[in-house]
Parts: C-alpha cells; sequence; structure tokens
C-alpha cells in the first residue's frame, strides 16, 4: 500500500513542522509533489519553510496552532476546510520532552507533555482518520521513540507516552487493513534536533549517554519514516543499532534494565 498520489485539493498535515523531524518530513514529502500543511506554533519559522518548499512548486499552507490546547486541536479540521482541502496524511510529530525524576518534576509542564505527545496524537487521528477511510485513501505516521520499547528513569511520562503512540498505531494498523488507509509508528533513537536541549539535557550530556554510531540526521529520519509509510511498514526505527538497541529494550530483564538506565540517563545524574 502506498502514499496516496499527489493531488490539488489534498494535503500533508505535518505537525512540529518548525524544526527538526517534522521540518524533515514535511521537505521530504514535498520533494515527492505532495502539497504540505505545516502546523506548528511558531508562525515565522513556518512561513520561512513554506517559502523554501512552494520554490519547489509545491503547494505549502501554514496554520499555527498550540497543540496543547484541545480547542485549538478540535479548530484544525475546519481550518484545513476553509482551505479547500481534505488531509489524506497526516504527521503527528509534534513533541516534547521533561527532564529528571517524576518526584520533582512541575505538574503543569508533565500534563502539557502528555497532552502533546498523547493526547494530540489520538485526538488528530480521531479527527482526520474518518475522511480517510470514507475516501478509501489515506496514511498515518506517528511518531514515538526507541524509548518506547523500554523504560526511561529520568524521563518516565516521555516513554510512557512513546509507548502509548506505538501500541496506538500498531492497533490502528490492524483496524485499517483493507480499508485504502495505512498507520506506520516512526520511532527514532537519538537525532540531532535541538529536542534534547529543550528538554533540559547538555548536550554533551545526551552525547556521553548515547554512543555516536546510533545518532541519525533528522534528514535520514525523514527519509526513512515516508520509504516505510510508502511501503506500509508498520513501525520504521531508523539505523541499525537502533533496531538492535530496540530489541534488547524489550527483551532485557527489567530488574537489570532500570536500575542500568537510571544510573546512565543525565537527568539523574545528581539526584
Amino acid at each position: 500500500m502506498g502514499l496516496p498520489l499527489p493531488a490539488p485539493d489534498r494535503t500533508a498535515l505535518v505537525t512540529g513542522a518548525s524544526s527538526g523531524i517534522g521540518e524533515a518530513i514535511a521537505r521530504e514529502l514535498a520533494r515527492r509533489g505532495h502539497g504540505v500543511t505545516l502546523v506548528a506554533r511558531r508562525a515565522e519559522r513556518l512561513a520561512e519553510l513554506a517559502s523554501e518548499i512552494r520554490e519547489l512548486g509545491v503547494r505549502a499552507e501554514v496554520v499555527a496552532a498550540d497543540l496543547s490546547d484541545r480547542h485549538a486541536r478540535a479548530a484544525l479540521p475546519g481550518r484545513i476546510a476553509d482551505l479547500g482541502l481534505d488531509v489524506d496524511i497526516l504527521v503527528n510529530n509534534a513533541g516534547l520532552s521533561t527532564l529528571g525524576p517524576v518526584a520533582k518534576s512541575d505538574p503543569e509542564a508533565e500534563m502539557n507533555m502528555i497532552e502533546v505527545d498523547v493526547m494530540a496524537v489520538a485526538d488528530l487521528c480521531s479527527r482526520f482518520l474518518p475522511g480517510m477511510v470514507e475516501r478509501g485513501t489515506g496514511s498515518v505516521l506517528n511518531v514515538a521513540s526507541t524509548a518506547a520499547f523500554q523504560p526511561l528513569p529520568g524521563q518516565a511520562g516521555y516513554a510512557a507516552g512513546k509507548s502509548f503512540v506505538l501500541s496506538y498505531t500498531e492497533s490502528l494498523s490492524g483496524e485499517l487493513k483493507g480499508s485504502g488507509v495505512n498507520a506506520t509508528a516512526l520511532c527514532p533513537g537519538p537525532v540531532d534536533t535541538g529536542f534534547g536541549e529543550t528538554a533540559g539535557f547538555a548536550k554533551e550530556d545526551a552525547e556521553a549517554a548515547l554512543p555516536s554510531f546510533m545518532w541519525e540526521t533528522p534528514e535520514a529520519v525523514a527519509k526513512a519514516a515516508i520509504y516505510g509509510l510508502d511501503k506500509g511498514h508498520m513501525v520504521v526505527i531508523p539505523g541499525v543499532m537502533n533496531r538492535a538497541a530496540s530489541v534488547f529494550g524489550q527483551i532485557a530483564p527489567r530488574r537489570l534494565l532500570v536500575p542500568l538506565l537510571a544510573r546512565r540517563h543525565p537527568g539523574l545524574k545528581a539526584e
């Protein structure tokens, strides 16, 4: 099952498109001729990317929205319809992480993370999938993480949220069989996007905790993601070493794995 064919009245909606993996995925889709609708909070950054994509001869729209806001999410289908477009590719990429032990966490920050990483994924899928199924064509890419395959002390809520995204997308894949719509979970390992710095990591700490051979560029992750989506893969894990690490994370005894991860996690160094 391949990606839907590009059409003037169809769009690929990419959340978190202002930087990193989302930005790279939007470019990759545009290179394949798909019009894109770019969604993030930073309208000025989205405008720069949209201008760049239009130079490729591809349509690009900017829709600024805070995906932690349930009312903003609920308004998205209407805003897309007002542009005369149907969403036939949905990329749920927007995400963030907190850092440190839950016992010292900020409840507001934790709930904000869950709204974006978990609630927004389920919300947008439930809003845009019905139209795809009715039309008999569509693709959904939900961005999880290799953290989905194991607990992660120091980022407990983030790893649990990504586990939700992985399980949810695998279930969607089963539900959608025969509908003409497919769903893929993208599970990247470490990617140099500025994500860690936003969460509170010092870059050198992240690089020390995760060996250099596991790191991927946003462009490599985007290529793997769209290739896997086009091929109808249920799960895409970019990089051989990240695929191996994800298997290890699933089979390793938790009584051994969890203390090891806790000792190595930069967010728990001072604990």
